[in-house]
């Protein structure tokens, strides 16, 4: 026969046994995965969207900045690109420079402080 101290004794050692369990945590030092900011905002890039690609473009000497600058992700960069190639294409904006209304845009990323340095 098993007395009713027995039973409590048992019952309160298993919840110290419970509390003395580690508790699980997260990791406080995992890092927030980084989204381009076109992911981010859920932005396609279009070629009638000038505006947008222009920020992407230089303003001297119309050449496309390099994604390690502009930070967007692969696909987006390779989408951004091919875009300005075809609003090229189509007149609506210049090979080498930028429409004079489109400097003064807030900029997306600062191209004399790259997101990553140059891979060469």
């Amino acid at each position: 026969m098993i007395s009713k101290s027995s039973v409590e004794n048992s019952t309160e050692s298993n919840v110290a046994i419970e509390d003395d369990m580690p508790v699980q945590l997260e990791n406080p030092y995992v890092r927030e995965k980084q989204q381009c900011i076109l992911c981010k905002l859920n932005i396609e890039p279009d070629y009638k969207n000038v505006r947008l690609l222009s920020q992407f473009q230089s303003r001297y000497t119309g050449r496309i900045y390099e994604k390690h600058i502009t930070g967007l992700c692969e696909y987006k960069q390779k989408r951004v690109q091919e875009e300005i190639t075809k609003a090229q294409c189509a007149g609506l904006m210049g090979f080498m420079s930028k429409k004079p209304e489109y400097v003064k845009d807030p900029q997306l990323f600062d191209p004399n402080h790259p997101f990553k340095p140059h891979p060469f």
